[in-house]
């Protein structure tokens, strides 16, 4: 029997360039926040202190 690869073994390159293109136009437009900030807000993760994230920075700005 022929191993049928999962969703995440299937490698489709337009996809991932469109997500790309997606990324560097958010990225130009200044839609991204700092890995430090971000990793803040993970850290409440598995805590009774997570919220969504907008929430949270709302709250910790």
């Amino acid at each position: 029997m022929e191993h049928e690869p999962g969703i995440f073994e299937r490698h489709d390159q337009q996809a991932e360039y469109a997500a790309d293109l997606r990324a560097w136009a958010d990225f130009g437009a200044g839609r991204y926040y700092e890995h430090a900030v971000v990793a803040r807000w993970l850290q409440t993760w598995g805590t009774p202190e997570r919220v969504p994230f907008r929430e949270w920075l709302a709250a910790n700005s």
